[in-house]
């Protein structure tokens, strides 16, 4: 082969790897987070799911920090074996905190700050099929929190409402995607009962099963579920008005299988344990008033999660929690949905004979590494059971923390 061609053939080759190297340190640069918090007095920065990238050889770790500067932080450069850069991120120390670790089953109760749209129900009157719901720009997952100048937090309240303004217009206020709009509705009378109506179904509350993540002594605070409460019909969060969490003894478990989710079955119990104080992205918080239980553990930070073996801490039968194994797939540390940070997959033989993997009512259940607390179970993976997804015991600990303040 003539020498330009070989030439040719290695410049394409180098050039194919020079890209490919390019776009391993572009993906590492997006993957790591511009902020690492540290625990420990002589905690250093390791990323134990990058164990390739490290703090850059040569330059001051966490350890030195300047114990004058109030934030305790630095600005340190995360490289590629330690020699070829790849992003200048900011570490800060912080104190190691430590909860109670959970995996108990709890009923939530919970009444929503206003009637929430979940169904439209076309009215035959005189004229012919109407609805007025629909005519005055109603959408599904719309929540009623006023009609006719009446504050409205039950379907009841709204039914008044509407029989008070007896066919007459009436201002209705509510709140879409965060945003509080004012609309005219007319009722309607309806052709067969003399009753008027607005063509629309409402929901003023929410039942289900979930688990406890952890409780946190240091405030008298509760968290668990890893996600919001949201309407089975429409999908929209519950906007919380109130709300109790109660124990609840596992009496059956529908098995998950691929294209269909499974789902833990219970009976609640009348006595109280909390009260919900907050319906979040990243589960449920409140006080809890219940007996004291679970094992004391840390709470470990993301860039501790590494690849590999694992427990979740779940209930599938009565009361008490089992731990079962599990693998940690991926640790997603920059993920905009805090509810998919982690990819686990069941293992244990057990609890896959008893469940098929993750159902409902298994999330917020912990999972912990190495007798740390790293996360919760959020969501099941619909075609895989026995893989699921899971939020960062940090993130839930920020939000327990906001909660109590």
């Amino acid at each position: 082969m003539p020498k330009h061609r070989i030439l040719r053939s290695f410049m394409a080759v180098l050039l194919a790897l020079l890209a490919l190297f390019g776009a391993l340190l572009a993906w590492m640069y997006n993957a790591l987070p511009d902020t690492f918090y540290v625990t420990g007095e002589s905690s250093q920065l390791h990323i134990a799911s990058m164990p390739w990238v490290t703090v850059r050889q040569g330059q001051e770790t966490v350890s030195r920090v300047d114990r004058t500067d109030p934030d305790r932080s630095q600005n340190v450069t995360l490289a590629l074996f330690g020699a070829i850069p790849v992003k200048t991120v900011r570490s800060v120390q912080v104190e190691t905190r430590s909860v109670q670790v959970g995996g108990t089953p709890f009923g939530i109760k919970m009444f929503s700050d206003g009637a929430l749209v979940v169904a439209f129900s076309d009215q035959y009157t005189s004229l012919g099929t109407e609805n007025p719901a629909k005519e005055a720009g109603l959408k599904l997952g719309d929540l009623i929190v006023s009609a006719g100048g009446r504050a409205i937090r039950s379907n009841e309240e709204l039914t008044q409402a509407i029989t008070a303004a007896a066919g007459r217009s009436l201002s209705l206020v509510y709140r879409r995607d965060g945003q509080e709009h004012t609309t005219t509705l007319t009722p309607v009378e309806d052709a067969a009962t003399g009753a008027y109506r607005a063509g629309v179904w409402v929901r003023d509350s929410s039942a289900g099963i979930g688990t406890m993540t952890f409780l946190d002594p240091l405030h008298g605070t509760f968290a668990g579920l890893g996600h919001a409460i949201s309407d089975t019909d429409t999908g929209a969060d519950i906007t919380l008005l109130s709300g109790e969490i109660v124990p609840v003894m596992i009496t059956s478990c529908v098995s998950g299988t691929a294209g269909s989710p499974g789902e833990l079955r219970g009976e609640f119990s009348a006595v109280t344990a909390g009260t919900v104080l907050a319906n979040d992205a990243t589960g449920i918080y409140g006080s809890y008033t219940g007996p004291q239980t679970g094992q004391n553990c840390v709470v470990c930070q993301p860039q501790e999660i590494a690849l590999g073996e694992a427990e979740i801490w779940t209930t599938v039968s009565g009361s008490t929690p089992k731990r079962y194994t599990v693998r940690i797939e991926r640790v997603n540390m920059t993920s905009g949905d805090p509810n998919r940070n982690l990819l686990i997959k069941v293992t244990d033989p057990e609890l896959l004979a008893a469940t098929g993997g993750i159902v409902q009512g298994m999330s917020g259940s912990p999972i912990v590494q190495n007798g740390k607390l790293v996360g919760a179970v959020t969501h099941v993976l619909v075609n895989d059971p026995t893989r699921g997804y899971g939020i960062f015991a940090s993130t839930m600990l920020e939000k327990a923390d906001s909660v109590a303040s």
